[in-house]
C-alpha cells in the first residue's frame, strides 16, 4: 500500500482498530498507524495533511 491507495488504507485500519470512532482520531495517531499497517510500503515522509484527510474520510465513509 502507498499513500495515495486511501481506501484500502481505511479499509486496514477498520480492521485493525475496531474499537475507534475515525471522526476523533487525530492525524499524528493517523499516520503512526498507517505506517504501522502490515503492507504499508511507501516513504514516510511524502505523507501530509491533505493525504492523511482523504484517509480519515475513506475509514469515516468505510464505516457508514
Amino acid at each position: 500500500m502507498h499513500w495515495t491507495d486511501t481506501l484500502d488504507i481505511a479499509i486496514a485500519l477498520d480492521e485493525a482498530h475496531p474499537d475507534i470512532d475515525p471522526t476523533r482520531v487525530n492525524f499524528v495517531d493517523l499516520r503512526n498507524w498507517t505506517l504501522a499497517l502490515e503492507y504499508f510500503q511507501d516513504d514516510p515522509a511524502h505523507s501530509g495533511e491533505k493525504i492523511l484527510e482523504a484517509i480519515q474520510m475513506a475509514w469515516i465513509e468505510e464505516r457508514s
